[in-house]
């Protein structure tokens, strides 16, 4: 009963389709995507127009003028657009069900509580990196940073030391987690576009992420700490205060234990690595514990795993009941609906790509590459979109369209560090154009010149040090 059970659940593996034969010649498809990926930052840049319609306008030009016609320039923005949203939206809607219920749950208060708690002030800039990680896993950066804010705040206060030595590392710790660790929105992307396992590049971003991390939190703090000598802004004060005179009343309401909020955190990253392991232990198995491994670190399921489990873990032990539980959820999808429109059609931009044979282009440019020029061109693609769009999720997405074609001679780790590539590029030179400049500006009381001493400084950091551990890893596995 149970192999008949678990037999259904095996994913068959199709065929590879054929490549697509080139719409057009080889120059016109060149132009095709210059024009295509010039449009897309122009109307984002300058017209200011919403990134998900910018990209709708750039795929279906692209197609036109790589010699599709209308109909099927449109059919095929669709099709990616359906095929994205299929594999990944569902992924970004359960991890923000899940990010949102740790919040609500008084989770990830507890977490960070009882980190901070047990810290002296001397290892506090290291523990606060590794509260952004945490938290920063399940969740998006803008809503981790919201959260940890106050956090930020208090404990900047009460340990004496400068904002530059709490804040950077804590958000050095949700920065790279959103650039190179899933389930976030961006490295899911990638992974759905260019096929590479999920699990191993989990594996390999929080490798990758480890030394980010700690390079750009607690090391360049303490430089940052002197180019900007600020001090926490009044208004955050009056409220650190408020917060923190409440803070008996928060302690006592019902939040869940330590123990059960960090275990929930884990268990999709768990259940995702075990797969992971399963596949390279025992790759071409049909044992039964195979296939329950497989199937329980399939990333929907995980995820949904993750989200039922948080009910038990974060809600009940944190006085949730159904009423409360509900609106959370509900609460939580909102928010992500310009997310899911912008990756549905970073799809379709990528499959018109593809489509139109622009890919197989690219590849016969790049043929010539190893492994480490195939990795350093998609960090360079990345960040040139960065840098010109300021958004890390539309650098991501576009990268990873453009490169597709160049996995085909890839192995499976190859192509896992490829993502941690174009993720490391995404998150380069953060400036003016991006919306997390001004959260972080704003929120931390700094000047423009401040921020760019800070922030900017801190993302360069993260963006090259990811590059290079992915690097570092390429040579290992022999790339």
């Amino acid at each position: 009963m149970i192999p008949t059970l678990f037999g259904a659940l095996r994913v068959v593996s199709a065929a590879a389709p054929p490549a697509p034969h080139p719409s057009a010649s080889e120059p016109q498809l060149i132009v095709a995507a210059v024009v295509g990926v010039a449009l897309i930052v122009v109307l984002i840049t300058w017209l200011k127009i919403h990134p998900f319609l910018s990209l709708l306008l750039g795929a279906l030009i692209t197609g036109l003028v790589a010699g599709m016609g209308a109909d099927a320039a449109t059919a095929s923005f669709i099709n990616g657009f359906g095929a994205t949203e299929g594999s990944v939206g569902i992924l970004i809607a359960l991890g923000a069900m899940y990010g949102k219920l740790l919040a609500d749950s008084g989770g990830a208060d507890r977490i960070v509580d009882t980190l901070v708690s047990r810290t002296s002030v001397r290892a506090l800039p290291w523990v606060m990196g590794l509260v952004g990680a945490i938290i920063g896993l399940p969740m998006f950066f803008e809503i981790g940073l919201v959260l940890l804010i106050p956090v930020i705040i208090l404990v900047t206060k009460r340990s004496g030391l400068p904002l530059m030595r709490i804040a950077l590392p804590t958000i050095a710790g949700l920065s790279a987690m959103h650039g190179l660790v899933p389930p976030h929105p961006g490295p899911l992307v990638a992974i759905a576009a260019l096929g590479a396992n999920l699990g191993v590049t989990l594996a390999f971003g929080v490798l990758v992420a480890i030394p980010t991390i700690i390079l750009a939190g607690p090391v360049f703090s303490r430089w940052a700490a002197k180019w900007v000598p600020v001090d926490v802004p009044t208004l955050f004060l009056e409220n650190g205060e408020e917060a923190e005179a409440g803070r008996t009343t928060e302690v006592e309401r019902k939040r869940p234990a330590f123990a059960l909020a960090l275990i929930s955190i884990l268990l999709p990253v768990v259940l995702m690595l075990g797969k992971a392991l399963a596949d390279i232990v025992a790759q071409n198995s049909t044992a039964e514990w195979k296939v329950i491994l497989d199937f329980l670190g399939t990333p929907a399921i995980a995820l949904t795993i993750a989200v039922l489990a948080g009910f038990f873990l974060l809600g009940i032990p944190g006085g949730m009941n159904r009423k409360t539980l509900a609106a959370s959820m509900t609460s939580a999808l909102p928010p992500i609906a310009g997310i899911l429109l912008i990756v549905g059609a970073g799809g379709g931009f990528k499959q018109v790509l593809v489509d139109t044979g622009i890919g197989q282009v690219i590849a016969s440019f790049a043929s010539g590459s190893n492994g480490i020029g195939i990795l350093l061109l998609a960090w360079f693609i990345a960040a040139l979109i960065r840098v010109a769009t300021g958004s890390a999720t539309v650098a991501t997405v576009t990268a990873a369209g453009i490169l597709v074609p160049l996995t085909a001679h890839l192995s499976t780790p190859m192509v896992s560090l490829l993502v941690l590539a174009i993720g490391s590029g995404s998150l380069f030179l953060s400036h003016v154009n991006d919306a997390g400049f001004w959260l972080v500006k704003e929120y931390l009381g700094l000047s423009i010149p401040q921020t760019l001493r800070s922030w900017t400084v801190l993302e360069c950091i993260a963006s090259v040090v990811g590059l290079a551990g992915t690097l570092v890893i390429a040579l290992v596995i022999g790339g």
